[in-house]
């Protein structure tokens, strides 16, 4: 699928035909629609997916999405994986980077992208069992990775951030953000960005409504402390989301996203749940990263609302990083429920 075509519903022919196939091998069925018809069973089996998988659940099938259903149908054994441009991206490498994460060897975050701490970690492998280090998984390293046998507890990854977290400068100060707004919210991201220049962080707003992996990009070229993004959210109402996925969340993430939803419930109609999410924003990002999802996608007066308070919300996003820093609690879950 192109990267400008998108199937929902009412879309028709072999596209959505082999949609319709994935989703069955993912056992997502799109009864009672015909095959190559998309239409309410369709958009049901999407939806299921897209929140199994940590997307935004809009019943849409875009680049994300499609990206997402193809990354699901590798598994480990399937195919060679090396470092590369593009980074090869699947199911397989996420398994990869848990399993040697498990083993004490740091692949970093579990994003199911192969990028060079994966390649580390993987022939920091590879030497210690005595296979050719050449950074390529295939066979021997699959059989060498079985033959280990099972997981240990915890994840060397999520330690690593953890002990971040507890020995480094507990100040906002000094931080570098880089903020994401919807065009919507603008003027909340720009009255975030000078309250965090005021407090003498480095803060930067990028209101251009680009595409998740363009601010993410971006974000990473910055050189962020923190990924910050404000936007709206799929409902039932507000949400602070940080990145989780299968065996692996980032705990500075858990922090801000639970600060966060503390500050702005008394700013907002309804206070905000905090959940983990694999948004390309989250899970293409080299830092910490959260979204708030301030208002409910299609809410005029839920949009306007939070414009209209746009200089309270943003003291309270600016007061919750500033308490995430500040008081860090790598132990503690988030202050909020959590979907």
């Amino acid at each position: 699928m192109s990267d400008s075509l998108q199937l929902q519903a009412g879309s028709r022919g072999e596209a959505v035909l082999d949609l319709q196939l994935r989703l069955g091998a993912l056992d997502h069925r799109c009864d009672p629609d015909d095959p190559g018809e998309f239409g309410a069973g369709t958009e049901a089996a999407v939806r299921r997916f897209q929140a199994e998988r940590g997307l935004r659940v809009d019943g849409v099938v875009g680049r994300h999405t499609w990206a997402s259903l193809v990354e699901s149908g590798f598994t480990l054994g399937d195919r060679l994986l090396y470092f590369r441009q593009p980074l090869l991206r699947g199911d397989d490498v996420a398994d990869l980077q848990r399993r040697l994460n498990a083993l004490g060897f740091d692949a970093r975050r579990v994003d199911g992208m192969f990028g060079p701490d994966t390649q580390r970690a993987l022939l920091q492998f590879q030497r210690s069992t005595g296979l050719v280090p050449d950074g390529i998984c295939g066979s021997d390293s699959v059989d060498a990775l079985a033959r280990v046998g099972g997981f240990a507890d915890g994840s060397v990854a999520a330690a690593r951030e953890r002990d971040a977290m507890r020995h480094g400068p507990h100040r906002l100060e000094g931080r570098r953000i880089f903020v994401a707004a919807t065009p919507g919210l603008a003027v909340v991201g720009d009255n975030v960005a000078r309250g965090l220049n005021l407090a003498r962080a480095e803060a930067v707003l990028d209101a251009s409504g680009d595409d998740d992996s363009v601010l993410a990009h971006s974000a990473n070229a910055f050189g962020a402390d923190l990924y910050l993004g404000l936007g709206l959210g799929s409902g039932p109402g507000p949400r602070c989301v940080y990145f989780e996925t299968e065996g692996f969340r980032s705990e500075m993430g858990v922090i801000v996203a639970g600060a966060l939803a503390d500050e702005l419930a008394g700013e907002l109609p309804v206070a905000p749940e905090t959940s983990g999410a694999a948004y390309p924003a989250l899970r293409e990002t080299r830092m910490a990263a959260v979204v708030c999802e301030l208002a409910v996608v299609g809410s005029a007066a839920g949009l306007a609302g939070v414009v209209g308070r746009s200089g309270a919300v943003a003291r309270a996003v600016v007061r919750g990083l500033r308490r995430a820093w500040e008081r860090p609690s790598p132990t503690a879950p988030p202050t909020t429920d959590r979907d």
